[in-house]
């Protein structure tokens, strides 16, 4: 198979190379030069966001044959949409098929618990947006730009919550580098708090399978509701890090009463409530119904460990995403009662 990713270094995109390369497919990366491909892929340098950037892209002759360049696109873009769809159509008669990783942000908020694929969408969005936007309104766009161009050789992946290795947003490298200090370590609300997400490898299989099953159209890709909770990972990454870490379940309203930010000062967590339930309580048994499958919670902490240690513990960081992490002097107030 032919494989062109547009990015293809970093957390997703490499999650999508590598399992890619492991089963021997023929891969192409589209990328800014930023960060180094894995061995044993062809390289295509170009930047979206410029006039010109997609030259190399534009550069690559076509079969005389009539048949594709290219298998398979995997777009992971999360920017303005005119990009995607300035790539998608150079693609449209390049490639067989075009999957484009979007998001369940795409939903019109709050979206309910139980809400499926077939759910009311953000409204505004199009797909010849630039500048900044909000994330749903920019993945909702480049989801139209990709069925503009693609029509139903299109696949949305609308992933949820992604973790595992080569994360580069700070949310389980935060838990586990905290928790690997040791000491008190304020756990928020309940251990039994239900959780979903996915591992990036996960993801990564998950669309390359799509690709043979002629899979098209929207699939929200998240585990299950409750195939962990928020107890079992802060437990993993105990175990996994080896740390003396004492785990201070604390009240969710205390939390919330000190300006402490869910999701983002204590990643992955959300207090019950909308927001919860639209990231947290989606069906996803579309997905599940084509055989997603999310491995379990541990082996996902261990391996973002020894990832994390092989970097020398510090995980890198997208610059366009915020820190994350509570303040040591708030999370020790709080931790002192």
């Amino acid at each position: 198979m032919r494989l062109l990713i547009l990015g293809g270094t970093e957390f997703v995109g490499r999650a999508v190379t590598e399992a890619a390369l492991a089963r021997g497919w023929e891969i192409t990366v589209f990328h800014r030069g930023r960060h180094a491909p894995p061995p044993g892929v062809a390289e295509l340098l170009g930047d979206r966001t410029v006039e010109g950037g997609l030259a190399a892209l534009a550069g690559v002759g076509e079969p005389d044959d009539g048949t594709f360049t290219w298998d398979l696109v995997v777009d992971t873009w999360s920017g303005a949409p005119s990009a995607v769809r300035d790539a998608a159509r150079l693609l449209s008669g390049r490639a067989a098929r075009y999957a484009y990783v979007s998001s369940r942000s795409v939903y019109d908020y709050p979206a309910p618990a139980g809400l499926s694929e077939d759910g009311p969408l953000v409204a505004g969005a199009s797909p010849d947006a630039d500048g900044d936007l909000s994330y749903a309104l920019a993945k909702r766009g480049g989801e139209l730009a990709a069925l503009d161009a693609f029509g139903d050789r299109a696949l949305l992946a609308r992933a949820g919550l992604i973790i595992g290795p080569w994360e580069n947003v700070g949310r389980l490298p935060w838990w586990l580098t905290r928790i690997a200090r040791g000491g008190p370590v304020l756990a928020p609300g309940t251990p039994d708090l239900a959780l979903q997400y996915i591992d990036v490898r996960d993801l990564a299989e998950w669309l390359l399978d799509a690709f043979g099953k002629g899979l098209s159209g929207p699939y929200d890709l998240v585990s299950r509701p409750g195939h962990t909770t928020m107890g079992e990972l802060l437990n993993a990454c105990v175990r996994a890090t080896g740390s003396d870490a004492e785990l201070r379940w604390t009240d969710a309203g205390r939390i919330l009463a000190a300006g402490v930010e869910p999701w983002t000062d204590l990643p992955v967590w959300l207090p019950p409530g909308e927001l919860y339930d639209s990231i947290h309580r989606s069906d996803v048994e579309k997905a599940y119904g084509t055989g997603l499958h999310c491995r379990p919670v541990e082996e996902t902490v261990a391996d973002t460990w020894a990832w994390l240690c092989e970097l020398g513990g510090t995980a890198p960081q997208r610059a366009d995403r915020p820190l994350t992490g509570i303040d040591p002097a708030t999370e020790a107030k709080l931790l002192a009662g």
